[in-house]
């Protein structure tokens, strides 16, 4: 009889801790490292409760540079990156941490400074703003990040023909921050800075600050999306990264992504290539 009893409450006492310990098996949550753009301009928080209320499975975001973003799919901290830099992207994906790399959709990015232009750089051309800012020693904030506007901007600087590294100097500020703060320094100086323009428009504290630069094809802004391989790091959740993978190249992502608007702006374009890269 001592036995019996002592048996039935082992038994109890395991069965609460079934109860109390966590279900991984029930766990339909994905982490996705994206750049600051996704989340700043509130595309994510349009899209994925479109996405769980489809299927169930909660997405929780990591919101970085490129680069930092990458790097955390790298360690194995993340299922999915959705992001913006893709010569980056596809050294990622020959090193063998993505699985198949997708377009998803574009934008552009935007030269802002203040409304007054005092370098007097306002039009189309972005290489030929930007060595007038240089030229002139007018402020520029760089996110100086490693994101996809940062590496989008040493790219043009390159493009025009100015050696950045060696021409840095007092009107040059590199603030290792995201986009917001970007925008937030450049009002505070009177500078200028390139956006994405998705976080411009969805940017509230404008001041002094308009766009200046816009329209140049050197500007394009793609964005793409990738499973974390599961051959490299066991732990990601490949069905269901791969659902949300699926699902924002979908028709049904696509439109959502299409649907997208702030102020009656469209803010990104979906423009997913079946066939990856």
């Amino acid at each position: 009889m001592i036995f019996r009893r002592s048996f039935v409450a082992i038994a109890m006492l395991l069965g609460i801790a079934a109860v109390c310990r966590p279900s991984f098996a029930d766990d339909r949550s994905i982490v996705v490292a994206s750049t600051t753009s996704t989340q700043d301009s509130g595309l994510f928080g349009y899209l994925l409760p479109i996405f769980k209320a489809k299927t169930g499975i909660e997405v929780k975001v990591i919101a970085q540079g490129t680069g930092q973003a990458l790097d955390t799919a790298r360690r194995g901290d993340a299922d999915v990156v959705f992001v913006h830099a893709k010569a980056q992207e596809e050294k990622f994906l020959a090193e063998g941490f993505g699985v198949k790399r997708f377009d998803v959709m574009y934008n552009d990015f935007v030269l802002i400074g203040p409304k007054s232009d005092p370098a007097g750089v306002k039009g189309r051309d972005i290489e030929a703003a930007l060595k007038t800012i240089q030229a002139k020693g007018a402020p520029f904030v760089s996110r100086g990040d490693r994101s996809g506007t940062h590496a989008a901007e040493l790219a043009l600087w390159k493009q025009a023909g100015v050696d950045i590294a060696a021409a840095k100097g007092p009107w040059y500020r590199e603030i290792g921050q995201g986009m917001g703060a970007a925008l937030n320094t450049a009002s505070a100086m009177n500078g200028y800075v390139l956006s994405d323009r998705g976080t411009w428009i969805s940017f509230k504290n404008r001041g002094d600050l308009d766009v200046v630069v816009e329209g140049d094809k050197r500007l394009f802004n793609q964005y793409g999306v990738m499973l974390v391989n599961p051959e490299k790091h066991p732990t990601v959740k490949k069905e269901l990264g791969q659902a949300f993978v699926d699902w924002v190249i979908s028709p049904e992502g696509q439109a959502a992504i299409a649907a997208y608007e702030i102020g009656g702006q469209q803010l990104f374009f979906p423009d997913a290539d079946k066939k990856g890269s």
